[in-house]
């Protein structure tokens, strides 16, 4: 018997988001469309993290560069440093028998004890003698100068107290993360789960199967997914929505056939395969993107044209993608102010995206503007500007929030 899907039971199905289907736009065109907000709405109260995984510490060097993101916070299992170590390279003493110590009253330290940086404080030692601060006499080491109780001395616990919270979920592990974690001894962390991301190619006149399979797929890992790449296919809705409904993701995001055109049969097959929530966003580019649901999995469909499938995903499945995934739903580009060369048009009640580059004096200007498809300008451009939908447009010499498109501040 075949498992019962999302969408199937009537009842269940009146409890989904926007159950009713949305109308065919095809030679039709849309008679409106979802503000961004809805649509980030929508995928919040669908997708939520998957169950997190337990990850051995040895085991997560290699994976580290993937992006690993704690499912728990992290606590210390008891004081940093366990006990009382030395600071830094001498001999330990106890600070009462160097009273006194000078240049010229150097003062003879039988219990004296030759340490390292990191080690153990030897019983009956409360301070550690600079090398310079000492001298050789024959088989016997003097004081050449005093030593207050606990110098040189790091005291159990100064670094951290069992309990204290080191990492809290959602923390993107880092190389000296894993380095503290092997010093206190955790030997397995609990961490977000990969979640299983079909990419679809559905096609389309204006998409290239190549150039949106490599491009989704790097942005799906950057995102914490692991990419299962089928295509491209025909306009088939049955095909389609044959693919779209079989087993084995945990959420599926199709590229092209999205449009008003006869062959743009991808919402069609999404509603075949279980629910078409919503068709049509207030974004540009972008604006006929897709949502639903299939095989009992979230569904997103982008566009074919590629900045609008970028745009699409950056701003819409990127955030399913990480909430899958237990990450922070939010953009993951650094955003920093800047100033606008010249006014960034827009239209009242849609989000547009403008690429933009920084200029020699740290200002930015538009490269391409929302309506010029094709990656050219993304690749020209050191990141974007969102001109929110409430907004008709910022004018030159306006502050600006510049998103970096290489994971850096700049």
């Amino acid at each position: 018997m075949t498992a019962a899907r999302a969408g199937d039971d009537p009842a269940t199905r009146d409890r989904l988001p926007f159950a009713a289907t949305p109308s065919d736009v095809r030679g039709r065109g849309f008679s409106s469309r979802a503000p961004l907000t809805v649509m980030e709405g929508w995928i919040d109260a669908t997708v939520g993290p998957l169950p997190p995984r337990a990850v051995a510490l040895a085991d997560l060097p290699a994976t580290l560069a993937e992006g690993v993101v704690l499912a728990e916070p992290v606590t210390a299992p008891g004081d940093w440093p366990p006990a009382d170590r030395a600071a830094r390279d001498g001999v330990a003493v106890a600070s009462s028998d160097t009273l006194g110590a000078g240049s010229y009253n150097p003062v003879p330290l039988p219990g004296a004890v030759t340490v390292a940086a990191g080690e153990p404080m030897p019983p009956g030692t409360d301070a550690v003698l600079p090398v310079e601060a000492m001298q050789a006499d024959g088989p016997f080491v003097e004081a050449l100068g005093s030593a207050a109780p606990g110098e040189g001395v790091e005291r159990r616990g100064d670094g951290l107290r069992a309990g204290t919270v080191l990492m809290k979920a959602g923390h993107r592990l880092r190389p000296q993360d894993l380095g503290l974690l092997a010093a206190l001894g955790i030997g397995t962390l609990r961490v977000g789960a990969r979640p299983r991301v079909r990419i679809v190619l559905a096609g389309g006149p204006r998409s290239g199967p190549e150039t949106l399979g490599a491009m989704l797929t790097v942005l799906v890992a950057r995102d914490g997914g692991v990419v299962e790449l089928v295509g491209p296919l025909p306009a088939d809705r049955a095909a389609l929505a044959a693919v779209y409904a079989a087993p084995g993701a945990d959420l599926l995001i199709s590229a092209g056939r999205t449009g008003v055109g006869e062959d743009d049969v991808a919402p069609l097959a999404l509603a075949d395969a279980g629910q078409l929530a919503l068709h049509g966003v207030a974004l540009r580019p972008g604006d006929s993107a897709a949502l639903g649901q299939a095989g009992g999995v979230p569904a997103l469909l982008l566009p074919g044209e590629p900045m609008a499938c970028l745009t699409a995903y950056e701003l819409l499945a990127g955030r399913a993608v990480r909430r899958l995934a237990g990450r922070d739903p939010a953009l993951p580009h650094p955003a920093v102010p800047a100033v606008a060369v010249r006014k960034l048009v827009s239209e009242i009640g849609c989000t547009e995206l403008y690429r933009v580059r920084r200029t020699a004096d740290g200002m930015v200007e538009p490269v391409a503007s929302p309506h010029r498809p094709g990656l050219a300008g993304a690749v020209l451009a050191d990141g974007f500007v969102l001109i929110p939908a409430e907004s008709e447009g910022v004018p030159a010499g306006a502050t600006v929030t510049l998103r970096c498109f290489d994971g850096t501040s700049l």
